[in-house]
């Protein structure tokens, strides 16, 4: 097996001890969690829930790039949330990134508490 520590400066640095994703054999991309977090000044979007999305999936969108990849290649989501009352909220801002018949399959789950307080917190894994 072989294991590629993906980065770039264009999704938030790792506020742990992790990585922002990890390519195996070359083709197999498994990604953190990303927040809210603007990559350029770490501090939080929580303006709205569709803000917080939007800047959710971007850091995940520069997360793909960075493997050469794009969300044609993502298999499987993981959606975590705060309030599944913003589920479809949530739902709506995440299905702008995803075409209806070739979309990953995904859970989404309701949770006690995420990292900084956030509302949303989402990981991939994406195949070349």
């Amino acid at each position: 097996m072989t294991k590629q520590i993906i980065s770039t400066p264009n999704a938030p640095a790792p506020i742990g001890p992790y990585n922002q994703a990890v390519l195996v054999n070359g083709n197999t991309l498994y990604t953190s969690g990303q927040i809210a977090l603007n990559p350029a000044t770490m501090e939080l979007e929580l303006s709205s829930i569709e803000a917080e999305t939007t800047l959710v999936m971007e850091n995940m969108k520069a997360v793909l790039a960075a493997a050469e990849m794009t969300f044609e290649h993502v298999v499987k989501t993981s959606i975590f949330i705060s309030d599944m009352n913003n589920f479809s909220r949530i739902n709506e801002v995440y299905g702008n990134y995803f075409e209806d018949n070739t979309a990953p399959a995904r859970e989404t789950v309701e949770v006690a508490c995420l990292p900084k307080n956030v509302n949303v917190e989402i990981s991939m894994i994406a195949i070349k």
